[in-house]
């Protein structure tokens, strides 16, 4: 396919390796089997083999014995890297390859379930590309009874992806787009997170939305008293939340170490629930989170809030913060029907890392700083 379309392709397939099953850690029938990436070149020379590192309840593949980092080149963009599906979530290889390889495009095959309200897949693809900087390419399987759906092409400013809907056809739909070749052969870039900083404009548009009085009043508006803070399982954590009510105010709740703040404004008026809410804490007995989300609950009762909701008609100007204790932070914000938002702006103030979004033309599902501690994980435990 390849040498007879002049393209490079990546495909992703099993791969087996004979070995000495005398000698551990070859297993007992004698043959190493690995989640593998495989890369052609426009003339169908085989030029790079990547063998996914973090399995995720794949008992049918190896762990490799010593992982690497995979890059291939080409004449028409530069350097490529490789990572598979839930790699993306861990410092190796994905994190890795940017902050220590320099390498900004990215290749990505995945079997994503979509995981509301943090991980839909173009939800987090796309944060991904924000938050470090690259171009990534994400090739999602289409199975709907097991939540596999979303695609993209993600730049640091553009995005292009298609997220078919339960009980849509299992169509598929050809993504292409033209994008500024980001990588090089330089040295390493400084650590690019989270995002690439905005005009100075957007920094002083915070500073003035902050102050600002409303019409009509000498004062600004001494915010509701907030409710008290609750806890709520969302995405099988245990996280801390606190009711988001009435037009506009300022909110905190803290989880742990983790303290997250919102400034709100609604656009519409209050017919559904929203809470902010925090967890600082290890995730299925594995990975480290610090998460600042401001989600729509699926109900109207603080037990709803945390469930699956995939629409909205909630237009919301806000600014969530956390005193985030790493500094891999990834921004993103989810509008209704799976569909992105952009971000105005996000960077470091003081101890705290922020986004802003004002102005959005579709109702908030969820907004999100969701951050990950690689050295906490508790890496001897299987998935």
């Amino acid at each position: 396919m390849a040498k007879n379309n002049s393209l490079y392709l990546v495909a992703n397939m099993p791969g087996r390796e004979d070995c000495d099953a005398q000698t551990p850690p070859c297993p007992p029938d004698g043959r190493y089997q690995f989640n593998t990436n495989v890369v052609f070149s426009a003339n169908g020379t085989l030029v790079a083999r990547y063998r996914k590192r973090n399995l995720y309840f794949e008992f049918e593949f190896d762990t490799p014995a010593d992982p690497q980092l995979i890059t291939f080149d080409t004449p028409f963009a530069g350097r490529f890297g490789l990572f598979t599906c839930f790699d993306i979530l861990f410092y190796n290889p994905a994190v890795e390859l940017v902050e220590k390889l320099g390498v900004r495009q990215l290749i990505f095959p995945t079997a994503w379930m979509n995981a509301l309200p943090l991980l839909d897949s173009v939800q987090f693809h796309r944060s991904f590309s924000y938050a470090t900087s690259t171009t990534l390419l994400s090739a999602n399987l289409r199975v709907e009874k097991l939540r596999m759906t979303g695609s993209g092409i993600f730049s640091p400013r553009e995005a292009l992806y298609h997220h078919a809907r339960a009980g849509e056809p299992e169509a598929g739909q050809l993504l292409v787009k033209t994008l500024p070749v980001l990588d090089s052969h330089s040295p390493p870039l400084p650590p690019p997170f989270s995002g690439e900083q905005e005009p100075q404009q957007y920094q002083q548009g915070d500073r003035e939305w902050k102050r600002t009085v409303p019409e009509g009043r000498g004062h600004p508006e001494e915010p509701a008293a907030p409710s008290s803070p609750f806890k709520a399982v969302m995405m099988r954590d245990n996280y801390t939340m606190v009711l988001v009510e009435g037009a506009e105010g300022n909110l905190s709740v803290c989880d742990n170490a983790l303290c997250c703040h919102l400034q709100f404004r609604r656009r519409t008026a209050p017919q559904e629930l929203y809470a902010l809410a925090a967890f600082d804490g290890l995730h299925k007995n594995r990975t480290y989170l610090q998460v600042c989300a401001l989600i729509r609950c699926s109900g109207l009762t603080p037990q709803t809030c945390g469930k699956a909701i995939d629409h909205a008609d909630t237009l919301l100007d806000f600014r969530l913060m956390g005193n985030f204790s790493t500094r891999h932070v990834f921004p993103s914000v989810l509008g209704s029907h799976m569909q992105l938002d952009r971000i105005d702006h996000s960077g470091w103030e003081g101890r705290g890392f922020y986004m802003t979004r004002h102005g959005m033309e579709r109702g908030l599902v969820t907004a999100a700083l969701y951050g990950r501690v690689y050295d906490r994980d508790h890496t001897h435990t299987s998935p």
